[in-house]
């Protein structure tokens, strides 16, 4: 992870009011805590001849009521779910299932996509990313409510292969 996507992961976590946020990829953890004069990030890295970083600092955020995370997505799906390709999001940021609030759905439960559709948009610092299927099928659930944040890697889509 480079420090440009931890400070994005910093102004991200600043705007929408979380009071303490933990990620913990293979290699690196990370702790934003806000709340206080100024929001505090630790960083420490697991792998071999890595430098552990610094503390980074961010801009104080205006003070809000603290709100805590969004509960994540079950960690094992059920086991009906093994069959399913799982569409996860490439970025963090904010998941919209249409392009403006008059229009449709990108896709809907049920629906057929293939390679290249357009699923969803994530806004990601003030930039609207298309994310396009990976993979032919039918669309089985919806996984996030529409304009909720999503993490890095997080499930947005469960669709069915054949």
């Amino acid at each position: 992870m480079e420090i440009k996507e931890i400070q994005n992961l910093i102004k991200f976590v600043a705007k929408s009011g979380a009071s303490e946020v933990k990620l913990e990829m293979d290699d690196i953890k990370i702790t934003i805590k806000t709340g206080s004069d100024a929001d505090v990030t630790y960083v420490s890295q697991a792998a071999p001849m890595q430098q552990q970083m610094a503390p980074v600092q961010a801009a104080p955020a205006a003070p809000a009521a603290p709100q805590t995370a969004a509960p994540a997505a079950p960690a094992t799906p059920a086991a009906s779910d093994d069959k399913y390709i799982t569409v996860k999001s490439p970025i963090i940021g904010t998941f919209y299932r249409k392009a403006s609030p008059e229009k449709p759905a990108f896709v809907e439960v049920g629906d057929s996509v293939k390679e290249g559709d357009t699923l969803c948009i994530i806004e990601a610092m003030k930039l609207f990313n298309e994310i396009e299927s990976e993979v032919s099928g039918t669309i089985v659930k919806v996984l996030i409510d529409d304009s909720s944040p999503v993490e890095f890697d997080q499930p947005l889509f469960l669709v069915d292969p054949s």
